[in-house]
């Protein structure tokens, strides 16, 4: 006679097989979680997390940590800079902005869309940084830069975006682009460069 017959017995070792299988999944996701994550993608999730909920200085720290075991995650480092810029660091995220363009510049992958998207976002948030500070010219070569790696990774508002900002119509690189081109053919009197209601909309990207 089998002992899983006794009742208590069968109890038991339904007990222990539950258990066993709690103990298992724990382990599976503690390995698909911290193991099987590519280095810094976990602490680049949290400050996305964070920077999407108004704390840019905790958001900052993790995008550090991410940095510290993978100093070129193009996440880390497109996220400190959109950060930076809420914070009005503006120096500080052109730093991270130009240290992104030129690792991506010197390692990217031709067969890889993520990192010319990257690519396109670190420029297209250059530009928006020179925007900001008045050097007009500068931006407007970011902006042409950007759309000619990857206009689709800059155009217009996504999901994410309308999340973020409660905003459906922000405005894209390639309109203060053609915007900022006509305007800078002008004479320097009949120029109008700056137009607060729409600059306010320009939005960091972020792939």
């Amino acid at each position: 006679m089998s002992a899983l017959s006794n009742p208590r017995v069968l109890k038991r070792f339904i007990i222990y097989l539950a258990m066993l299988t709690f103990v298992m999944f724990g382990v599976w996701s503690f390995w698909g979680t911290f193991v099987e994550t590519p280095a810094g993608d976990f602490e680049v999730r949290e400050g996305d997390i964070k920077l999407t909920g108004g704390q840019y200085e905790a958001a900052i720290n993790d995008f550090d940590r991410a940095l510290a075991v993978q100093p070129n995650h193009r996440g880390a480092l497109l996220g400190k800079a959109a950060a930076l810029v809420q914070l009005k660091r503006y120096d500080a995220a052109e730093d991270v902005l130009t240290h992104a363009i030129d690792f991506l510049k010197n390692n990217l992958d031709p067969d890889d869309p993520t990192g010319r998207g990257a690519l396109a976002a670190a420029y297209g948030n250059r530009g928006i940084v020179h925007d900001s500070q008045g050097r007009y010219e500068q931006a407007l070569a970011d902006y042409i830069e950007s759309l000619k790696i990857d206009a689709e990774a800059v155009e217009g508002p996504g999901f994410i975006d309308r999340l973020l900002y409660h905003d459906d119509t922000p405005s894209s690189i390639r309109d203060r682009a053609e915007y900022l081109y006509k305007q800078l053919q002008l004479p320097e009197d009949k120029r109008l460069l700056r137009l607060p209601e729409k600059d306010e909309l320009q939005r960091m990207h972020k792939p």
